[in-house]
């Protein structure tokens, strides 16, 4: 089969950055399904490990973590789908990406993708709708269903215009939550608010002033999706007593948890990749989150933030897809499909 890796970590300008080469056809076995992928989306994690290293591989390694396809075969003990179903998913860290043509993915992180949506819109979503979903609902405890409750609280997402953050904004609108959003120019800021934010604010300056000029002293809810480090000041100060705080970007200095000692707040990781990488008793939950989003999508309560499409799925493509997100000022999900 075509698959698309890299044995070095190159610039993206580096023809060999990405590359197109053959391998065997996987087979699917114990929980696996072997999917025909149609579209792939790119995220920051795929430019991370791309580069993130030195040393030169023996064989590609192939990344990519969405995906949209049809299931093409299933292993023994597959009870979820049949071949010819039309899935969507993110994968996991440990195995081989979605830059190929075949793809193995275990069923208990898999979802029937939307009807209402084509190849590419559906690709854009697996990833940040299970960070999104499982920082809100999981690590920051929101009842999604319990929206009367939630009308009296407010959340603040700092970066609403990334991938993850077009989600989340949607995803605590649809909860019932008074969302304010951060983005730093006129076109994110209309993105945010056309994606579910009441109130949008500019993360490159003082948060806290700006909160306070829109009459929040404190929030209940603080998701952080870029910077924890310039944003830690911030976020302890604007955290409601008994507040949550959740973070998707790692600190690259120490914080100082002691700042949220006399809230009696708590502060959480949110990691998508968890569950396969630990093989944890709750995977399968990813199979029912993604089908609640295909469900969300369909009933026009979430809208796909694909915003670019490229074809087919090959090493040039894939590399376009690299520069365009590593020039920092895309908004939106890049997809790149075989139609």
């Amino acid at each position: 089969m075509n698959a698309i890796g890299f044995k070095k970590h190159l610039p993206i300008e580096d023809q060999e950055s990405l590359i197109d080469f053959t391998e065997p056809m996987p087979i699917s076995k114990g929980h696996d399904l072997l999917v025909h992928v149609h579209a792939t989306s790119v995220n920051p994690v795929d430019i991370g490990v791309r580069r993130g290293g030195h040393a030169i591989l023996e064989t590609p390694k192939v990344i990519g973590w969405d995906a949209e396809g049809i299931v093409e075969s299933v292993g023994e003990k597959v009870t979820l789908f049949k071949p010819g179903d039309r899935v969507f998913y993110a994968g996991s860290f440990k195995r081989p990406g979605s830059d190929s043509e075949y793809q193995l993915v275990d069923e208990r992180i898999v979802g029937n993708a939307p009807k209402a949506f084509n190849d590419a819109q559906v690709a854009a979503m697996p990833l940040t709708s299970l960070t999104a979903w499982e920082a809100l609902f999981e690590q920051l405890q929101i009842d999604y269903m319990d929206r009367d409750t939630n009308s009296q609280h407010t959340i603040l997402i700092i970066n609403g215009a990334g991938g993850v953050g077009s989600i989340a904004t949607q995803l605590a609108h649809f909860a019932g939550l008074k969302v304010i959003a951060t983005a730093s120019n006129e076109e994110s800021n209309q993105w945010v608010l056309d994606h579910g934010a009441d109130f949008v604010v500019d993360h490159s300056t003082d948060l806290v002033k700006q909160l306070h000029n829109l009459e929040f002293q404190d929030v209940d809810y603080i998701l952080g999706l870029s910077h924890l480090d310039e944003h830690w000041n911030e976020i302890a100060s604007l955290i409601k007593p008994h507040g949550r705080i959740a973070s998707i970007t790692e600190n690259r200095r120490p914080i100082d948890l002691k700042k949220l000692t006399k809230k009696r707040a708590t502060f959480a990781w949110e990691w998508m990749y968890s569950k396969s990488y630990f093989q944890t008793e709750d995977m399968s939950s990813q199979h029912e989150i993604l089908n609640a989003i295909a469900n969300l999508m369909d009933q026009g309560i979430v809208k796909s933030t694909l915003t670019k499409t490229l074809s087919p799925i090959n090493a040039a493509n894939l590399r376009e897809a690299h520069r365009i997100i590593e020039t920092n000022h895309n908004i939106g999900k890049i997809v790149v499909t075989n139609d």
